[in-house]
């Protein structure tokens, strides 16, 4: 094939504007997502210079980081989140945009709700001001995240100023052993690349152990692609993508289904295609991951030690290691396996979806928690919510004396009610285990769903598979 591109290369070359040498491109953003916490400064500078919201249809918004999960019919207590809460209603009123706020059916975490109510679409750009926005590149969309400043840029033009980044493959190949999901999957990689391994770079996921994950799986892989310092992560569209995605509420139906389709058949990247920067992983060498220091490329296999300090690279990695255990609490050469844990969490955009509350399911049904640990998930939307009642999941989670609450980000990040106290161990299903996320001096153990819930049962960190 003459010329060969990249799924990267065709999605953007199809949304630049303009392009001067030496200067960033402007780039058309089909779907922008806005929440309570990146909007109100942006809605504050088109007010200032009476600006209105470009695109309204382009531009949906949700609350997600600062609501509360139990009792959300009540006013919010914390001062700021509901200033921010109410700031988003307010500007979403003034300026005619939908919201799906506290009480509406679509509420949820704007990464979670923008898939399953069919916003997000093969072949787009999207932004949002969240850096997980690299969740709907599962779907073949190149999708970022982006500052304050840009979220301004975005409603006032429904453009952007980008420069290109660089291309990254990355092949996994092999099936899958027992136990072993799409969040071990992510975070082995990043454990190998490090955190800032992907800085520069846009990845594409590709191999047949992706092709075999379903779309909630990946969408758990692109999320994480931020986490090694990329740019953004995204996957081909497939069968199973259009399966998916047909019949959601904002799909293209009817006749134009198929012609959409087609469309998308043609994104994938094309055989000869050239990326900056390729790398190859076999499946098999993944086992169930947990991360044991501040960022989320310190994990390792959850029967593996802790690094030693004699063995870093140099004495800026040592540093960040010894820095990182004494926050953790933790010591160098340590096993992880039998580590003590008070709280375990499950959510986030990244595992509170249908499917990672299912997982969770298969192992805490006839079993419960021990009395120590402190068990509460959040799913991601209140459709999600409702999902998992219908199913049965409910009364799955409450035998095993876990906390069933209302969708939000919850305790992914200290922004809202939902904190883990000083000195706490939380093994948690969340994205970034940086000091301080899950509320101050909270100590962060990022792992699977499967992890999580084994862990909840014996209070202990937990290999999943004594239990699969």
């Amino acid at each position: 094939m003459k010329n060969p591109k990249t799924l990267f290369d065709k999605i953007w070359d199809a949304h630049v504007v303009t392009q001067e040498k030496n200067y960033p491109a402007v780039l058309y953003i089909d779907v922008h997502l806005i929440h309570e916490v990146t909007s109100p400064q942006a809605f504050t500078g088109l007010k200032k210079r009476k600006i209105p919201v470009f695109r309204t249809n382009r531009t949906w918004a949700t609350a997600d980081h600062n609501v509360p999960t139990k009792n959300q019919h009540l006013p919010i207590k914390e001062l700021l989140s509901r200033k921010q809460v109410e700031a988003l209603v307010k500007n979403c009123k003034d300026f005619s945009i939908d919201l799906y706020g506290l009480g509406h059916p679509w509420q949820g975490i704007v990464h979670i709700i923008g898939p399953e109510l069919g916003i997000t679409k093969p072949g787009m750009t999207i932004v949002c001001g969240d850096s997980h926005t690299s969740t709907h590149g599962a779907f073949g969309a190149l999708a970022f995240g982006i500052g304050t400043s840009e979220v301004e840029q975005v409603l006032a033009t429904q453009t952007i100023l980008q420069y290109k980044p660089k291309t990254m493959k990355i092949e996994v190949n092999g099936k899958l052993k027992k136990g072993v999901v799409a969040k071990d999957i992510i975070l082995y990689i990043i454990s190998k690349l490090t955190a800032s391994g992907g800085t520069g770079y846009f990845v594409e996921y590709v191999g047949s152990t992706i092709r075999d994950l379903s779309i909630e799986a990946r969408m758990t892989i692109c999320n994480m692609s931020i986490e090694m310092g990329a740019r953004g992560g995204m996957i081909a569209p497939d069968e199973k993508t259009f399966k998916y995605m047909k019949g959601r509420q904002f799909m293209i139906k009817g006749k134009e289904w198929g012609k959409a389709v087609a469309y998308w058949k043609t994104l994938p990247s094309d055989e000869g295609a050239k990326y900056d920067r390729i790398e190859i992983f076999n499946a098999l060498d993944i086992e169930p991951m947990i991360t044991y220091g501040t960022n989320p490329g310190m994990g390792v296999k959850i029967k593996s030690q802790i690094p030693k300090l004699k063995f870093q690279k140099n004495n800026s990695e040592k540093k960040q290691l010894r820095k990182s255990l004494e926050y953790m609490g933790l010591k160098e050469g340590q096993k992880m396996i039998g580590q003590h844990v008070d709280y375990v969490f499950f959510g986030s955009c990244t595992n509170s979806r249908i499917e990672d509350f299912r997982l969770a399911a298969k192992i805490l049904k006839g079993r419960k928690k021990a009395k120590h640990i402190e068990a509460f998930l959040v799913p991601g939307s209140t459709q999600v919510l409702r999902q998992a009642k219908k199913e049965g999941l409910d009364k799955i989670f409450k035998e095993a004396g876990f906390e069933l609450r209302g969708a939000g980000c919850s305790a992914c990040l200290g922004m809202n009610e939902d904190k883990i106290p000083a000195g706490k161990y939380c093994v948690s299903t969340s994205n970034r285990n940086f000091e301080g996320r899950q509320g101050p001096g909270a100590r962060t153990m990022l792992a699977s769903p499967l992890t999580a819930a084994a862990t909840a049962i014996t209070g202990v960190v937990t290999d999943p598979r004594n239990f699969c």
